[in-house]
């Protein structure tokens, strides 16, 4: 330590300003526990995040009294999700028949939904949030986590805290560090976001939303964004040299081949560094949890792109997170059992979907991406055409998930 280190204590440290982090220290502090959440980053002012906020979190807003804040801001709501193959549309997902009092998906920017989550969590005098603040490490004593250590523009930050959480990401320093065991499951691809403003375009697909677009042995994703498309190009793992090589005329024309009314959009994409690749990863912890230690969200399971669950999953664990430790910490009877029941909670859903999402991608994705890709329908998925009450089960995956949380009492007094 130097003379310049500071030094703070609090009940609960979480890592990451992200949904899980923000979630969980917004119903910790509603809960009564001192908490402190670290985030690395200025702002919340960041694009080609997760930008769908599904039936199972909009449940819990409407149990915290947030929803009203939450809808008042710009979004689409999105009732049924469509695949484009070749010149087929298939209709995948049927929201509007789930028991939810808001059966749609909210697309919004991920830092609207931050930035209500910050200011709500403020209102609470034991919360604390603190930008530009980088977890570095833990703290070992004892045989347990008593703590960590971080980065401020301020210089050195040490944390006394009787549970650390890391809700850090799929790159979590602070489960590297934990040497926490991690499985890695494998994905055939990769996807390379870039922005496209809509000009005359402003009109076009209006409501609806295709999961995604095959043709060519290519796939395109379209987030309707309002004045422009976050878009999503699909390519297959690894494979960015190769696009790289091809050059960026070609990248537009392959855009152009799969979507051609979008070709006065294009030009936008005029060098590399419009683009940003998101690295697809699906791992899982083997166990989420040492003593003084909890991983959630990505940090303790990374999702795939399938579905855009990601993010919710990760908000159903900072939810189940907050019912099983909120009164152990605020009352200073914190066990390591309560961190394993977590993971006791939490696992079966994560893992079933991952399972799920696995399969999704080496019986489909992987098939798309190959030379002359599908440019029609799978046969499992033409039944969701013909028997519209399957399209409920997809329904039901995306939009609540295999075992949706819901805040405890305790965090509704």
């Amino acid at each position: 330590m130097t003379s310049g280190d500071k030094r703070v204590a609090c009940q609960c440290c979480i890592a990451g300003g992200g949904p899980a982090g923000l979630m969980l220290g917004y119903l910790l502090a509603r809960a009564g526990v001192e908490v402190l959440v670290l985030e690395k980053h200025k702002d919340f002012l960041r694009d080609f995040r997760g930008d769908t906020i599904h039936p199972s979190t909009l449940e819990v807003l409407h149990d915290l009294g947030l929803i009203d804040g939450l809808l008042a801001l710009p979004h689409q709501a999105l009732h049924e999700l469509y695949g484009i193959f070749g010149q087929e549309r298939v209709k995948l997902a049927d929201f509007r028949q789930l028991a939810a009092r808001s059966p749609f998906i909210a697309f919004m920017p991920q830092w609207d939904f931050l930035n209500l989550l910050a200011r709500e969590a403020a209102a609470y005098p034991t919360f604390t949030l603190a930008m530009s603040t980088a977890a570095s490490d833990l703290i070992h004593r004892d045989g347990r986590i008593v703590g960590l250590r971080a980065e401020t523009a301020d210089g050195p930050l040490t944390v006394q805290a009787d549970l650390v959480v890391a809700a850090d990401g799929r790159g979590s320093r602070l489960r590297d560090r934990s040497q926490l065991p991690l499985v890695d499951h494998g994905a055939p691809m990769d996807v390379l976001w870039f922005k496209l403003a809509k000009g005359n375009l402003r009109d076009s697909h209006r409501g609806e939303q295709p999961l995604g677009r095959f043709a060519g042995g290519q796939i395109l994703v379209l987030i309707d964004r309002g004045d422009y498309w976050q878009a999503g190009y699909v390519i297959a793992k690894g494979g960015l040299a190769d696009l790289k090589a091809a050059g960026i005329e070609a990248l537009r024309r392959r855009i152009a081949a799969i979507a051609p009314e979008l070709k006065p959009c294009l030009a936008a994409i005029d060098d590399w560094s419009a683009t940003s690749l998101l690295t697809v990863q699906v791992n899982r912890l083997e166990r989420w949890y040492e003593p003084g230690l909890l991983c959630i969200g990505d940090a303790a399971h990374a999702m795939s792109p399938v579905g855009g669950i990601g993010i919710n999953l990760a908000i159903q664990d900072a939810v189940a997170a907050a019912n099983l430790l909120a009164l152990p910490l605020r009352e200073g009877r914190l066990r390591t059992r309560d961190l394993e029941a977590v993971q006791a909670r939490r696992l079966w859903p994560a893992a079933m979907t991952q399972r799920i999402q696995i399969m999704i991608q080496n019986r489909l994705i992987a098939g798309a991406l190959a030379d002359g890709g599908i440019d029609r329908p799978p046969l499992f998925l033409r039944l969701f055409t013909r028997l519209p009450l399957l399209r409920r089960l997809p329904g039901r995956f995306i939009g609540l998930g295999l075992r949706p949380e819901r805040p405890a009492a305790h965090l509704l007094a």
